[in-house]
């Protein structure tokens, strides 16, 4: 039997099982065999990272990086770096931080937050300022 037809078969046999089942129970099984929920993000968000994704995969293209070298290198599945290619929220920090690593962006990583400047500076409105006593009227 061929891997292609194998899928079909195993597709078709989980549509015939789910047909009688209750709704409320083909969420929860549905949620329970993918192990995770779906993740919501603003539109903007959103586009920023199928944008990181998008530069992901020009930066292994470029390199004429293969996706299971890639994959191999960072000890994760071909599946993990396309999600990460296709910039899908639901991928851990930690696989992206790896993807980047295998295709040589290791300092690049560092950069991110590095020059927080809107940060220092709402910091530094905080800080406590040393105030002198005042002066004493001199008793002539």
């Amino acid at each position: 039997m061929r891997c292609a037809d194998r899928h079909a078969e195993v597709k078709t046999t989980h549509v015939l099982t789910f047909i009688n089942i209750d709704i409320t129970i083909l969420k929860l099984v549905f949620i329970d065999i993918m192990g995770r929920k779906a993740v919501s993000l603003y539109p903007s968000t959103q586009r920023q990272l199928t944008d990181l994704g998008t530069r992901i995969q020009r930066a292994r293209l470029r390199r004429s990086l293969s996706v299971e070298l890639v994959a191999e290198r960072a000890g994760i599945s071909r599946a993990s770096v396309w999600a990460v290619e296709k910039g899908s929220p639901s991928v851990a920090m930690g696989i992206y931080a790896q993807v980047l690593l295998s295709i040589g962006f290791d300092t690049d990583l560092a950069k991110v937050a590095a020059d927080d400047a809107l940060g220092q500076t709402l910091q530094d409105l905080k800080l406590p300022t040393r105030r002198r006593a005042p002066r004493r009227g001199r008793n002539d």
